[in-house]
Formats: C-alpha cells, sequence, structure tokens
C-alpha cells in the first residue's frame, strides 16, 4: 500500500511511535525513527524493521525540544530518505499538577515537545512534500486534545493547540496534495499509564487487573486500552489513497472517551 513511500516518526524508539513506524514499515515504507533510549534496544528494533518487512530503517537521535533541532532533524531525515512523503508528529512528555502548583520548567518542556516541535517539524516538512505534489501530515494528538483532564494542565493545551495547527495546515495546503490530519488516542498501556494502575492498585489494595479496569472507567467506556498497532493502522489509513480528501480531521480512536 506504500510502497516506496518515506516516513519519518518522531518519538519512535518505543511505545506508540514504535509501533506507527512497524505499521508504516510493514505496509512497504521506508521509515526514520527516533527518540530517546538504550542505544542496543533502539539498534535492535531498527534491525528487526529492516529484516522483518524488507525496508530501509535509519535512526537519527534529536532533541526535538530545540527548533533548530528538530528542522536540522527533518533535513537529514529527508537526506536518508532520498526524499519525505509522511511525517508523523508523536514525540511527547506528561507532567501533572494543579496549575498554581505546575512547574514553570515543566510547563515549558512540555509545550516545546508536545507542541513546538510539531510546528517546526511540519514547517521542515511542507516544502519537500509541495514540491513533489504530495504529503501526509499526521498529528498524534490524543483525546486531551479535545477534552480537559484536571492537573494536565500543559499536556491539554499542548495537545488541544496540536489540534487546532492542524486545521491550520490542511487549509494552507488543501487541493495541492498535502493532507494534515490529527489521530486523537485514548488511554493507551504505555510505561507510563502502567505506572499510574499500579499506583490505583496500591492505594486501593487491589490487584493490576482490577486497577487497570479502574483506570479505564473513568474515561474509557469501551474499558479497554488503545493498542499501538490500531494507532499505527489508523496512520496507515491516512496516508493511503482512500484518504485522499480527508484533511483538517481529528480522528479519535479512543473506545468511547470523548462520545460522552
Amino acid at each position: 500500500m506504500l510502497d516506496g513511500k518515506r516516513a519519518v516518526i518522531t518519538g519512535s524508539t518505543s511505545g506508540i511511535g514504535l509501533g506507527i513506524a512497524r505499521e508504516l514499515a510493514s505496509n512497504g515504507a521506508d521509515v526514520v525513527i527516533n527518540g530517546f533510549g538504550d542505544p542496543q534496544s533502539i539498534e535492535k528494533e531498527r534491525v528487526n524493521i529492516e529484516l522483518e518487512f524488507a525496508v530501509k530503517a535509519h535512526y537519527i537521535n534529536a532533541d526535538l525540544s530545540r527548533a533548530d533541532a528538530t528542522r536540522a532533524f527533518i533535513d537529514e531525515a529527508a537526506r536518508l530518505l532520498g526524499g519525505i512523503d509522511i511525517l508523523v508528529n508523536n514525540a511527547g512528555v506528561q507532567h501533572t499538577d494543579l496549575i498554581e502548583d505546575f512547574p514553570v520548567e515543566r510547563w515549558d518542556a512540555i509545550i516545546a515537545l508536545n507542541l513546538s516541535a510539531v510546528f517546526h517539524g511540519t514547517a521542515a516538512a511542507l516544502p519537500y512534500m509541495k514540491k513533489q505534489g504530495w504529503g501526509r501530515i499526521i498529528n498524534i494528538a490524543s483525546a486531551h486534545g479535545l477534552v480537559a483532564s484536571a492537573a494536565k494542565s500543559a499536556y491539554v493545551a499542548a495537545k488541544h493547540g496540536v489540534v487546532g495547527l492542524t486545521k491550520v495546515t490542511a487549509l494552507e495546503n488543501a487541493g495541492n496534495g498535502v493532507t494534515a490530519n490529527a489521530i486523537c488516542p485514548g488511554w493507551v498501556r504505555t510505561p507510563l499509564v502502567e505506572k499510574q494502575i499500579e499506583a490505583i492498585a496500591q492505594a486501593q489494595n487491589m490487584g493490576i487487573d482490577e486497577a487497570a479496569k479502574s483506570l479505564l472507567g473513568e474515561k474509557q467506556p469501551s474499558l479497554q486500552f488503545v493498542t499501538p498497532k490500531q494507532i499505527g493502522g489508523m496512520a496507515v489509513f491516512l496516508a493511503s489513497e482512500a484518504a485522499e480528501q480527508i484533511t483538517g480531521a481529528s480522528m479519535s480512536i479512543d473506545g468511547g472517551w470523548t462520545a460522552r
């Protein structure tokens, strides 16, 4: 489906981003992955992508909290791939606190990576896409890009910003072959969420499975976690010919969270 396409996925050495990279690669796209982690583990994932899917996979380490580094990262990725067709802006961080207690440095870090990096990555990738008359910008927002939760002011503000930026990107490029859409996942069982589950289990003296259901019950009516593979499948769809006229959309994949 995506044979010959060249995809860049930020924050993709594990979790959601890696799941997206693997789904794009399994459909024929060459990929650049990016993120922090153990070098040997990252190299293992990169090699596995190449061996399993017979595509080219590259890794670039870059600090996407910096504007200049983000733009240089896109240019380096395009050089390695010979261009860029698909950009998935996925990298992000989280911190929870009441607004009056929220550390300024944590606010700045979340806005820089979760929102500003999306802007700078998009700005650097668009000239490549517009020149060739085809491109897909896929921004990983969140259910928190559509609704709010207490104690997550920076994350909610950033993800709402990503949804708005996606719409502007779509309008500015309507009809030129470049689309921009946001994917808005609900709870995904990432290491961060796993820590929340463990905290609930300890605080309420219950098992991990029961604690997981308790967490899901607060927001996600399906009582089932979204998987990285499912998010990756949606990214593949948005990069396909079937989604050619889908642009500026916010695609919920949240077990009914935002349907309330």
